[in-house]
């Protein structure tokens, strides 16, 4: 082979010479023209570059479209620039913090000086965005002396950048332009800026310079782009259905819970209906945890500051969390407890082990506090105080595989039962070249990815593997789940762990009567209960099913002269574990059917002259109306049949 030529191995295996100096575009030229118009980005030996970026060595080359999750999250950091040279147009001398990509779009902090925005401008900043897009500027990208960096961002005044620049190395800077526009960034980006057919600014915030309350606070705008305009329509369209399943929305309509200043941000206080729902969802998982041999256990909402000392998280989270308690006894100082999984480490210690006693499974619904920064709380999906359905295996080396096998199995039941059917399951590997963000040797981590990895194989799952994703103590297996809208969350987690167990030095006696390390599974299906009723409520828009109901029936009178029989029938449902209400108000039925409508109650249940005669209630059920006349004891039988089948599915 000519020292001018490299190969280029393709994901389907093929392999093809090309010129030295190649670049990804040029790559999906030679295979059709249709793939070139829609390459945005290459993955290259792993790593995502431009596309127009020049390849000179021998390389595995993955080509990136909108379809790839890595063709969208370069597609929209180059949609990030963008906007900022937008931005610098229209408002001269504007300051730039950072501008990544997001789940869904992207941000840029951004430093207006004296000029407040409020949002009215976005459509004007849209235009511009647009207008800029269609001169099709390429994104040129340029390696930059620290020195010459850092006098550019002098010259132009922006501390942010400077600020940015201080902490890289110098050799390892690149700049990027694109029109008008030069940016501290080291990329990827699309190849020019005609690939950005449709904007949509979405909403402006605030957001202090790297998070941080005792610096400046920025304007934060984000938005979102799309290559196509009917996809941003579309877009729009799941952004107004998002808004009337809000789950902040639904959860204060159906009275599940609330929030007070005086209790303090982040902190949710659960309604009667609310704790109903919460206490239903635990007695759901404490069922099938008990048929699966899980122990409960409880403990306390604080813990010596030594016990976090001891696990690690106090190193790797005692300053950005709750600050430590401090006793009247000097030096004695309490934390408010992040983790149950040092409090479970205690337990297991408290008496000698045998491998005959392995697996040990405990189970508890423990609450735990974590200190998030206000701008990020956002209703029950991200708060400071919140209940973890959390468990530790304690197992031994030869048991973590079948194990693993278990705790996936409990998750699928839990998201069947639910009725999250579309998933993905991500293994969360450790970051190959930055090993010091973690807690433990190679060995220990290596023996821990082999056995998720073949776990997951063995299930059938359909698996991404995420680099950098893993806890700082063990990688893990984190369920991506699809909501009815298409909006993916991170359900359900499992975590293999050789770390914990060694620095709380946990042992048992093995069949060689010798002392061994045991290995500890973290799993939580829910992940935590507030974020997961959240995530629930949106995913069936708060029409919960039946089992989970705080509200399952209704009762409606059609007069005062009713009640009575209405309370005979209330009697009946409750000691058959079927929970609701009387509608005894002195309103019109077609009122109070409209009411239970817009409460999402399941079953409306009316009484009047001719149902207390016959001894019978008429049903009406919620979204579907009139299912007939039936006798409470053949209610109570067509109720339960529902419940039974939708838990045996």
């Amino acid at each position: 082979m000519s020292n001018n030529l490299i190969n280029i191995t393709l994901p389907d295996g093929s392999v093809r010479e090309y010129e030295k100096g190649t670049t990804g575009l040029q790559i999906a030229l030679s295979i059709s023209e249709g793939l070139a118009r829609n390459v945005l980005a290459a993955k290259v030996n792993g790593e995502v570059w431009d596309a127009i970026r020049p390849i000179n060595n021998d390389a595995e080359v993955a080509l990136l479209t909108w379809n790839d999750k890595d063709g969208k999250s370069t597609f929209w950091h180059s949609s990030a620039h963008l906007l900022a040279e937008a931005l610098e147009a229209l408002y001269p001398g504007v300051k730039f913090g950072i501008g990544p990509s997001i789940e869904t779009g992207f941000y840029y902090d951004v430093d207006f000086g004296d000029k407040q925005i409020d949002g009215t401008e976005l459509e004007t900043i849209e235009k511009k965005m647009v207008e800029l897009a269609r001169q099709k500027n390429e994104y040129i990208r340029k390696d930059i002396s620290k020195s010459d960096a850092i006098a550019y961002f002098e010259e132009k005044g922006d501390e942010y950048k400077l600020d940015l620049i201080d902490r890289l190395e110098d050799g390892t800077i690149t700049f990027y332009e694109q029109g008008n526009f030069v940016d501290l960034c080291r990329g990827p980006h699309i190849p020019n800026t005609g690939f950005i057919k449709a904007v949509k600014l979405l909403n402006v915030a605030g957001a202090y310079w790297k998070g941080d309350e005792k610096n400046k606070m920025l304007t934060r705008i984000y938005g979102v782009s799309f290559p196509k305009a009917k996809e941003l329509t579309e877009y729009l369209k799941m952004l107004e259905e998002a808004k009337k399943r809000d789950h902040r929305k639904l959860g204060r309509e159906l009275e599940l819970f609330t929030f007070s200043e005086k209790v303090g941000m982040g902190l949710p206080l659960w309604l009667p209906k609310g704790t109903l729902l919460r206490e239903r969802l635990v007695s759901f998982l404490k069922k099938a945890q008990d048929k699966s041999g899980y122990q409960q256990v409880v403990t306390p909402h604080i813990g010596h500051k030594a016990l976090y000392e001891t696990s690690g998280h106090y190193e790797k989270y005692g300053k950005d969390s709750f600050q430590p308690i401090a006793t009247p006894h000097e030096g004695e100082e309490f934390l408010l407890k992040p983790m149950n999984c040092p409090h479970h480490c205690e337990i297991y210690k408290h008496k000698p082990r045998s491998y005959k006693d392995l697996p040990i499974r405990y189970a508890e619904f423990g609450t735990v506090y974590r200190y998030e920064q206000s701008g990020e709380l956002h209703g029950l999906t991200r708060v400071r105080g919140f209940t973890q359905d959390d468990a530790h295996i304690f197992c031994r080396p030869d048991q973590v595989k079948e194990e693993f096998i278990k705790v996936i199995d409990l998750v699928l039941y839990v998201f069947k039962a639910l009725g999250f059917d579309d998933y993905t399951a991500q293994i969360s590997l450790r970051d190959p070249e930055n090993k010091e963000k973690y807690i433990g040797g190679d060995d220990a981590w290596n023996k821990a990815e082999a056995a998720i990895v073949e776990a997951a194989e063995e299930k059938g799952l359909d698996t991404v593997t995420e680099l950098g994703e893993a806890a700082f103590y063990g990688p893990k297996l984190d369920f991506m789940v699809k909501d009815a809208l298409g909006r993916s969350w991170q359900l359900g987690t499992i975590q293999v762990d050789y770390q914990l167990p060694d620095r709380f030095q946990l042992e048992y006696v093995g069949s060689d009567n010798q002392k061994h390390r045991p290995v500890m599974i973290h799993r939580a299906p829910f992940g935590s209960l507030e974020r997961f009723v959240a995530v629930l409520i949106e995913h069936c828009a708060g029409n919960f099913p039946l089992w989970l109901s705080p509200e399952q029936i209704n009762i409606l009178p059609i007069s005062e002269k009713f009640i009575e029989y209405a309370n005979t029938i209330h009697q009946l449902l409750d000691e058959n574990d079927i929970s609701g209400s009387i509608d005894n108000r002195d309103e019109k039925i077609g009122r109070k059917i409209r009411d239970s409508e817009v409460k999402k109650v399941p079953f409306m249940l009316i009484v009047g002259e001719k149902e207390e005669a016959e001894g019978k209630v008429s049903v009406r059920k919620h979204g579907e109306g009139d299912l007939g006349s039936f006798t409470p004891e053949e209610f109570v039988k067509y109720f339960k049949n529902i419940i039974s089948e939708s838990l045996s599915k």
